[in-house]
């Protein structure tokens, strides 16, 4: 998720432990700890763009580096802070350690995928019951933590704790709605599933993207599980990506190939080809209206390309203003 939800949930769980006293320091510590693992981005390559793509949400996001993260992050903090604010090693470990711990299962809750269980498995998890900006998540969060650490009383706390749990778990209720919805979608229209997804929109957990596979193409639209009326807005569809009949020009062990298959791993294998470009490969899964193939980003291969030479990544953000409007009037519909 975005860095401040990162240290608003990292600051709440760390300050559940320690004296009154010491809210708004545990606090600090638990949020900059929940924030370090994203520091993953600077793992980057000049010659191979996807390598940022295979170490995000990898091993600084995994269950197992939880203890060696917070490790560091108190190696960090203890000279900084420690004389200063009267703490001991003990007392900014376990406040990191807390933070830190919260960083990769906040993430799971979004759609993208972490490796929660790297080395063991490279499986990325997402349970896609919240988007990754959610205001209505994180502002009262953020509030309650300011309160409680400026009053000195964990009552606050107790309150964000019980709005962050309720919050997601009617993420779970609405994952699961938008999931059958999908089903009877797919049904009444003759198709067989072969995989389904329900994600939620950009910011809210009211409008649902819905993916499903068949034998030949992707389908996507949205939906609206509501408490008594559903609203269903029928979307796109576009044909599987087959790189031999696609791009039969292609080298099978180049290192575009690979890319390909880099990629793939990344996107799940929902991998169709960009409506903009014939020689570009997109994750169908997102996009800024939640009925549309119209990818956030993909790949673009070349002709002109020796063997030796890696595919382009691309991102493409157009007309963002239009399109949250229009998200907007979906949820308010």
């Amino acid at each position: 998720m975005d860095p401040i939800t990162q240290g608003v949930v990292g600051a709440a769980l760390a300050q559940t432990k320690g004296e009154t006293t010491t809210l708004a320091k545990a606090g600090v510590i638990g949020a900059l700890a929940a924030m370090a693992p994203d520091l993953d981005v600077l793992i980057r390559s000049s010659t191979d763009p996807l390598l940022v793509l295979e170490y995000h949400r990898q091993f600084t996001h995994s269950l197992l580096f939880i203890p060696f993260g917070a490790l560091i992050c108190s190696l960090i903090f203890y000279p900084l802070i420690a004389n200063r604010w009267q703490l001991n090693f003990k007392a900014i470990y376990l406040w990191s350690f807390l933070g830190f711990a919260t960083h990769g299962l906040l993430d799971g809750c979004t759609s993208y995928g972490t490796q929660l269980l790297w080395p063991i498995t490279n499986h990325r998890f997402s349970w896609d019951i919240i988007s990754v900006i959610d205001p209505l998540f994180t502002l009262p969060l953020l509030l309650l933590i300011l309160l409680g650490s400026t009053l000195k009383s964990r009552r606050y706390l107790y309150g964000a704790l019980i709005w962050g749990t309720l919050y997601l778990s009617i993420g779970v209720i609405q994952h699961e709605r938008a999931l059958d919805i999908g089903r009877q979608l797919a049904a009444e229209r003759g198709h067989q599933l072969l995989r389904l997804e329900a994600k939620p929109s950009f910011a809210n957990i009211v409008v649902w993207k819905l993916v499903y596979e068949t034998e030949q193409r992707f389908y996507v639209d949205a939906i609206k599980p509501g408490l008594f009326k559903q609203r269903i807005w029928a979307g796109d569809s576009a044909d599987k990506i087959n790189v031999a009949a696609h791009f039969p020009w292609l080298d099978p062990v180049s290192q575009q190939a690979r890319d390909i298959k880099r990629f793939g791993w990344f996107s799940a294998g929902y991998l169709g080809l960009d409506p903009q470009d014939d020689k570009g490969i997109v994750d169908i899964r997102y996009s800024q209206l939640p009925h549309q193939i119209s990818p956030l980003w993909g790949i673009q291969l070349s002709k002109s390309r020796d063997n030796g030479q890696h595919v382009n990544y691309f991102t493409r953000r157009e007309k963002r203003s239009a399109n949250f409007e229009a998200l907007i009037a979906m949820v308010l519909e």
